[in-house]
């Protein structure tokens, strides 16, 4: 039997796994709106959860390009369950496994390409194993590939059936462009000026938000529900956010809002997509590790909201 893959490249460089944990951890940690961070739970769902779970993907991520994205996703879910009761993480999963099972050395757009366009039926029969196992909430059914079902088509071409109401199957559609061509970009703006990453963070998943309606809101209050959100989001951006002080107030009334009992608007969904873009990021060296400008606002006392105080 082989041994297990070292968490660090030939060259001391973090592994898939280990990058794929440091994104995971990183993303939970800042103080999103509307998602759990360290100072925010949800009644059945908490920090630590999201913690423990990022422990259990690094090692089967780390063998994502031996054994394939479908594999890999179903293993990674198999070990989160085994220490959290609920999902915390398919999304995330589904779009960290494809980006690492990129060769390193491989530039992440085209190699991820390549993955995609080579997943099989055998893939997709772990996925919709995976997803049974995750049992994330308001998926419905489909007339063709459902999940109750096992699947005829390779992973990529199922996930092309779901691209037009799902933003993480949309990514196995297209490449990733919205990771890798939007939400990238966007850390990159606010790094680039000197923010913290944790600023760089929020701004990103509001960007992101912004954009596009967040699916899990969509799947759980319905399309109009989202699309309000989405305009919400575009609201904080416009008025400034993070430098104007007006603005940071209305990006915590936006996080009560979203946090209002029976709203159901988590956009969990978009915190996966910026998970996958701080995996990229972290891969190029946008972000390096230990961070060169800091994590949070204040590192000295972090608030319960999104100003710079």
């Amino acid at each position: 039997m082989a041994a297990d893959p070292s968490p660090s490249g030939p060259m001391g460089s973090p592994s898939p796994g280990r990058l794929a944990q440091f994104a995971c951890l990183l993303e939970v940690t800042a103080r999103k709106p509307g998602n759990v961070h360290r100072l925010r739970d949800f009644p059945d769902l908490h920090f630590v959860d999201f913690l423990l779970s990022a422990v259990t993907i690094a090692e089967p991520l780390d063998r994502a390009s031996a054994v394939g994205v479908g594999v890999a996703v179903l293993q990674a879910i198999e070990a989160t369950r085994r220490v959290v009761r609920t999902n915390t993480n398919l999304g995330m999963v589904l779009l960290l496994a494809p980006l690492a099972a990129v060769p390193e050395g491989v530039e992440l757009a085209a190699g991820v390409e390549t993955v995609l366009a080579t997943t099989t039926v055998a893939d997709a029969r772990a996925v919709y194993r995976a997803i049974r196992l995750a049992e994330p909430g308001g998926l419905g059914s489909t007339p063709d590939q459902d999940l109750a079902q096992e699947p005829t088509r390779t992973l990529r071409a199922v996930m092309n059936l779901a691209a037009d109401r799902d933003l993480i199957a949309r990514q196995y559609a297209n490449g990733f462009q919205e990771v890798l061509g939007e939400a990238v970009p966007a850390l990159e703006v606010s790094l680039g000026v000197g923010r913290p990453l944790e600023a760089a963070i929020i701004a990103a998943h509001l960007s992101m938000l912004a954009r596009h309606p967040d699916s899990l809101i969509a799947r759980k209050a319905g399309l109009d529900v989202a699309r309000e959100v989405s305009r919400r989001a575009a609201e904080v951006l416009d008025a400034g956010w993070p430098d104007r002080p007006e603005a940071r107030r209305l990006c915590d009334d936006f996080d009560a809002w979203l946090r209002e009992p029976g709203r159901r608007s988590n956009p969990g969904t978009t915190a996966d997509l910026v998970t996958a873009a701080l995996y990229a990021a972290l891969r190029d060296g946008t972000i390096g590790i230990p961070l060169a400008q800091g994590f949070s606002f204040n590192e000295a006392s972090p608030k319960d909201g999104h100003g710079l105080e």
